[in-house]
């Protein structure tokens, strides 16, 4: 990782980064779960696969959890139920969740960079709970999520001039250090609120650079 000063762009995960949501969305998948019908094993499994594949898009999970889980067909409407009732979930939990406290402070010490988020969440979702929290405006890059993959997003606004390099993802799960690493990006993990297990371990073995929080940026 170079000096902060030294990027030109920011690109920000979402929960576990920018707000303390992770726990928030480990609720929401089981009890979406529990309200489709699955028994509490049922539920349980869904919540694992979420945490293994952390970063990744609800509608993959969904799938999985239609098919491999409750072993049914992976149709429209059943997605649809799943889909609306998480977002009405997360909705609810992500407007009450805590803000990074040191967002701001960052924010006044880089004006030079912009700043991106670039989430597993739902785009339309995040923008509109980043304008109610009143820090959209903090990401003047852009702020992207699903139903595009992490992947997909940063070749698309490498690609735009979006992302001017260098740049350094600021990431709490595998899939950010994996997405950020093929996109070119520099990476640091942040620990204090991931759910990742084990990342101590992945961390060392790929040689991350670790924080504790986003104030340790700076």
């Amino acid at each position: 990782m170079r000096p902060l000063a030294e990027y030109k762009t920011l690109v920000f995960d979402c929960d576990g980064v920018v707000l303390n949501s992770n726990q928030l969305k480990i609720q929401a998948y089981y009890d979406v779960a529990i309200k489709f019908g699955a028994n509490k094993t049922q539920a349980q499994a869904l919540v694992d696969h979420h945490v293994k594949f952390g970063g990744i898009s609800r509608y993959p999970k969904f799938e999985y959890f239609l098919r491999e889980i409750m072993q049914l067909t992976v149709t429209e409407q059943a997605m649809h139920d799943l889909l609306d009732s998480f977002t009405a979930e997360v909705k609810r939990l992500l407007t009450d969740c805590e803000i990074s406290p040191y967002l701001h402070h960052v924010r006044n010490e880089n004006k030079h960079a912009k700043w991106m988020i670039v989430s597993g969440g739902d785009q339309a979702e995040l923008r509109d709970i980043f304008k109610q929290r009143g820090i959209d405006r903090m990401f003047d890059a852009g702020i992207y999520g699903s139903p595009d993959n992490k992947d997909t997003i940063l070749a698309r606004e490498l690609d735009a001039g979006s992302i001017v390099k260098p740049a350094l993802f600021i990431g709490d799960s595998r899939y950010d250090h994996q997405a950020s690493t093929n996109a070119g990006l520099d990476f640091v993990f942040l620990s204090a609120w991931t759910d990742v297990e084990g990342w101590q371990d992945y961390c060392a073995n790929h040689q991350i650079t670790v924080f504790n929080h986003l104030g340790d940026l700076s």
